[in-house]
């Protein structure tokens, strides 16, 4: 069971058991002369008949999305009851969450990996074990964690597999560990399974100030002489300049394909398109021969807090097809990823983590934390990232926010709720100043014609005049 009002359900029932259940003590009032109880006959008596069990006691908060739409829908609530562990599983006390792309398209129900509302969704997380369930033998109690699981990490305690479990390397933040497992996993697959990234080759990567964006980046600098091309606005280029990207590209005033034909004429060995519709034909056309396009996202289908069914439809309908005899001729190859769909992928996984923590280790990687909010912070969360004005990943923490923030918080939802009214207010003014504008304009397209039947009577009154005379005369 899980809601806001748990905690104290939760009181009720205790009170309400201790009143009901009958005590095997006995009543000192009633029976004033009995005997005094044995410490034998004490340690048989029940001593939890008053309380009730850890595993009711036991509550934690949760983001749970009620539904599909707009940013209100991830709700943080309370759940009761310590979670069951099975066999194989671990429970981590989760310190710090990472929020995906992914997770906005999650939202408004246009990601197929995650179980319909209501759901906890959340797909990496940093923590501490706190349980360990049977043939469980390589984790204990108390070892630090990063964690990748299909979802159900956005909250306080997740119960996991132990082998989607890693360990943290010595030095690393909770909030680093939580940056790592999506977007590193994805860009090192991409780049060196998928694109066999080699020396002096050439790269696009859109949404380069993002998280896989900077992962990929960081990655290609393990690499010699690997020119990358780099998609952001503006205000990110110097950022994502010294992260690594050779040619920063605007994609807001500038066509990304005429930008790197001008440095690259002959096209790239490697593209990867998070986009999706008619970019990935971009991206296609932009290869040189041998090169490969790897597409693992439709990021296009995503515009405003809500579905929007145009978007999506815009998407679909531009959505990159190619016969293989066009492959053959052209030497191209085209790629699809997605992490979601490798879950059951133990081996592939383990090995491509252990690989991104060496590198951790030797100092050529470390992920980007943009910023971090506090779990009732999520709605700010997501939309710094949908609005897309994060460098680097944006993380959840489970540590509860402080009064004073949380009254900052409430003065700022207020302002906000001032805001709408007040703007509001001047919509509609506007729209009876356009109303009273319009009424004017009919006015005044009223009176020539007022006029004109005005003329038109007088004329007819001069013309009964002059007919008069001409009748007194008869």
């Amino acid at each position: 069971m899980s809601g806001d009002d748990a905690p104290a359900q939760q009181q009720n029932a205790e009170e309400t058991k201790q009143e009901n259940e009958p005590s095997d003590e006995p009543k000192s009032e009633s029976k004033p002369e009995s005997p005094p109880v044995s410490s034998t006959e004490a340690a048989a008596t029940p001593a939890a008949t008053e309380k009730v069990p850890e595993e009711e006691q036991f509550t934690y908060r949760s983001l749970v999305l009620s539904g599909y739409g707009g940013y209100d829908k991830v709700k943080l609530q309370v759940k009761k009851g310590k979670p069951a562990l099975k066999a194989g599983e671990v429970m981590v006390r989760v310190k710090a969450c990472g929020l995906n792309f992914a997770d906005l398209l999650a939202r408004q129900g246009l990601y197929d990996r995650l179980p319909s509302p209501p759901v906890t969704p959340g797909m990496e997380c940093s923590g501490e074990i706190e349980a360990v369930g049977e043939e469980v033998t390589d984790r204990k109690v108390g070892d630090k964690v990063l964690v990748l699981n299909r979802c159900g990490l956005w909250q306080e305690v997740a119960v996991v597999p132990a082998t989607h479990t890693f360990l943290i390397p010595e030095g690393m933040t909770f909030e680093e560990a939580a940056a790592l497992p999506v977007n590193y996993i994805t860009a090192y697959m991409m780049l060196f399974d998928f694109g066999n990234l080699r020396p002096n080759q050439s790269i696009l990567i859109h949404s380069a100030a993002g998280g896989v964006g900077i992962a990929a980046t960081q990655l290609c600098q393990t690499v010699k002489d690997v020119t990358v091309f780099g998609t952001a606005s503006a205000s990110k280029h110097e950022t994502i300049s010294q992260g690594g990207v050779t040619h920063c590209i605007d994609y807001r005033t500038r066509d990304y394909v005429e930008e790197v034909r001008k440095i690259s004429p002959k096209g790239l060995d490697i593209v990867l398109d998070p986009l999706g519709g008619s970019d990935t034909h971009k991206a296609y056309n932009l290869l040189k021969p041998m090169g490969k396009l790897i597409t693992y996202g439709a990021a296009n289908m995503l515009a405003g807090q809500k579905k929007n069914l145009l978007a999506v439809a815009k998407t679909w309908y531009h959505q990159f097809s190619i016969h293989t005899l066009s492959l053959i001729q052209n030497n191209k190859s085209v790629c699809g990823f997605h992490l979601g769909y490798l879950d059951g992928e133990v081996e592939v996984i383990l090995q491509a983590m252990t690989t991104i923590l060496d590198l951790y280790r030797q100092g050529k990687i470390k992920p980007r934390i943009d910023s971090t909010y506090h779990l009732e912070q999520v709605g700010d969360a997501m939309r710094r990232m949908q609005e897309r004005n994060n460098i680097g990943k944006v993380i959840l923490i489970t540590e509860p926010m402080p009064e004073e923030e949380k009254k900052e918080e409430s003065k700022k939802e207020e302002k906000k709720e001032d805001k709408k009214k007040e703007d509001k207010k001047k919509d509609d003014k506007k729209k009876d100043d356009s109303k009273k504008e319009d009424k004017k304009e009919e006015k005044k397209k009223e009176e020539p014609k007022k006029e004109e039947k005005n003329e038109e009577k007088s004329e007819v009154k001069k013309e009964e005049k002059k007919e008069e005379p001409k009748k007194e005369e008869k």
